[in-house]
């Protein structure tokens, strides 16, 4: 059936689609792209939109390894994509060990749609390569996955995964030897191998990989279950969600092994689920994703509410406010990242540690005056773990959405378990002194000043807008921002501070204002953080009245710098 020129301009894109259809490995994709010819072919605008889209270049391999959502085509998650990526990391692998032996290569995958199909194939694949694949037992969170790789000596390792994208997304992770995430040029390296593949059907795979045994996941709940110190304080009442994702089990192991209370689950969100039907986005961050699990905190009285996102490599907090919420109950309040992020630092600094503490660019400068009165080296990185993982001697290392890394001995990747062990230990040794983390947010006010952070995102359908965004940012500098006079423009892209370029702007501001502008690195998001510093002279709750004045009104001057008003 001929499709309408009209519909699908491209003369070669049928020809593509059909070539595809022939090398794909999987029925399930075959069938709906048969099925999305067919319709597009009967003048479904739709499909002949969504066969544009599916065929219009292809995922790029980059420092986020893959992620985008499932189909057929190039430009999806599915397993001829990914068995591409399997051979390209195979060859990248052998380059790299020219004449000698290749470790083993682990393989992990979350509870997500085609996700242990994934984990098959890269397997598979790899075992034709002649690199042995030791894939996890069953579906568990990521940083079991980047403990595992140091824990078994293994060249890389692989984790499928999109973390808290939407249900239609998933996503393909790499690690190297030393548990960090690929940075460049490992990810072009890989890129251009993965380009040298062949055809899908011709690539060999083998059957002989092991799957691995309970000892490694025993051997990760030992591992951050001895963070906690004997003498800590163990009564505490935990409310705790993992979000339709894969760290339930594991972060309730955890709990009872490092002597804490069972904690309340939602039950509605215990079991994994790919398709999250309680929740419109599995994000904590998301407006109304935390709701149940609060509600289940007002049920318990509990001193403190948890989430992990659905990979468990992200941990929310919630603590009760001194108000009482609508059935009697405490009412909560979501900490921000950044705030999690400095009672974190706090804590470890309370309990002994020693070493670099770090934070991404666009976190809050907070962290950093903390570092320097603690006397202690600090380390601002780019945006991502796979910059702050790999720094020597990290003691604590946070970005503001929601990732922490409290042991970089063992993981040296964000890790949502291990930082929520470190949560409920904080929470339950200030309730015993008889005191809140609200009373350790006012004392680092008093000290440091007031630090307000948010973010401004939107969402695009369109790329090309965030780049146009940018580009008018950088042709055009503003000169002030909601009546503050911008005093530095700063191109990310000329490698400022001895950090590597990137994209994205930095704008110092009058008043110890700061916002970063960048295009997000795992959606299809424009975001700007900004932070408003105002010193405490006298009253914490009226400086911070004035710092979120302050943010709100810089806020919308940079939605209107921006054009997105």
């Amino acid at each position: 059936m001929s499709v309408d020129a009209a519909l699908v301009p491209d003369p070669t894109l049928i020809d593509r689609a059909r070539a595809w259809l022939a090398d794909d490995i999987d029925p399930d994709t075959r069938t709906a792209l048969d099925r999305l010819l067919d319709a597009a072919g009967s003048g479904d605008e739709g499909a002949a939109t969504e066969l544009l889209d599916a065929f219009d270049g292809r995922l790029e391999f980059g420092t986020a390894g893959l992620r985008g959502a499932l189909g057929p085509g190039p430009n999806r998650m599915n397993r001829a994509v990914v068995t591409r990526a399997a051979a390209g990391l195979a060859a990248y692998l052998h380059a790299a060990t020219p004449g000698g032996e290749t470790r083993p290569v682990v393989i992990g995958y979350d509870a997500r749609h085609k996700s242990d199909a994934f984990a098959r194939d890269t397997a598979e694949v790899l075992e034709g390569a002649g690199i042995h694949a030791l894939v996890l037992p069953h579906a568990l969170p990521t940083p079991v996955l980047a403990y595992a790789i140091r824990h078994l000596g293994a060249a890389a390792g692989v984790m499928v995964t999109a973390s808290h994208n939407p249900p239609q997304d998933n996503g393909y992770k790499v690690y190297l030897g030393d548990g960090t995430q690929i940075v460049p040029p490992s990810d072009s390296d890989i890129s251009r191998h993965i380009d040298a593949v062949g055809a899908v059907r011709d690539v060999s795979r083998g059957d002989g990989w092991t799957t691995l045994g309970g000892d490694v996941l025993a051997a990760y709940l030992d591992a951050v279950v001895s963070l906690v110190a004997t003498d800590s304080p163990r009564a505490v009442t935990i409310a705790y969600t993992p979000m339709h994702g894969v760290g339930g089990d594991v972060m309730v192991q955890a709990l009872l092994r490092a002597g804490f209370p069972a904690p309340r689950v939602v039950a509605a969100q215990f079991a994994p689920d790919p398709d999250f039907p309680t929740v419109s986005f599995p994000n904590p961050e998301e407006p109304g994703a935390m709701d149940l699990a609060l509600e289940e905190g007002v049920e318990v009285d509990a001193d403190v509410v948890i989430a992990n996102d659905p990979d468990a490599d992200r941990c929310a907090a919630a603590v009760p406010t001194s108000d009482r919420g609508a059935h009697g109950g405490p009412a909560y309040r979501m900490l921000r990242g950044d705030e999690l992020g400095w009672l974190l630092g706090w804590w470890l600094h309370e309990r002994g540690a020693t070493g670099v503490f770090a934070n991404s660019i666009v976190s809050s400068s907070l962290l950093s005056k903390m570092a320097a009165s603690y006397g202690v080296e600090h380390r601002e990185t780019l945006t991502g773990f796979k910059w702050i993982g790999r720094i020597p001697g990290l003691a604590f290392g946070y970005e503001e959405a929601l990732g922490y890394c409290v042991d970089s001995a063992d993981v040296a990747d964000k890790d949502g378990v291990s930082a929520a062990l470190r949560v409920v230990e904080m929470v339950a040794w200030l309730k015993a002194q008889g005191r809140t983390v609200h009373d350790v947010l006012d004392d680092l006010a008093v000290e440091y000043g007031v630090h307000a952070t948010d973010q401004l995102s939107v969402r695009v359908d369109d790329l090309s807008l965030i780049s146009a965004a940018m580009s008018r940012l950088r042709a055009t500098p503003p000169t002030e921002v909601a009546g503050l006079e911008v005093e530095a423009f700063e191109d990310l892209e000329d490698g400022l501070d001895g950090l590597p370029p990137t994209d994205g702007v930095r704008l110092r501001l009058a008043q110890h204002t700061r916002v970063i502008v960048r295009p997000s690195g795992t959606e299809p998001k424009l975001k700007c953080y900004l932070e408003v510093v105002v010193p405490v002279t006298s009253d914490v709750e009226a400086s911070r009245l004035i710092a979120a004045h302050r943010l709100q009104e810089l806020k919308s001057g940079m939605a209107a710098t921006l054009g997105l008003r």
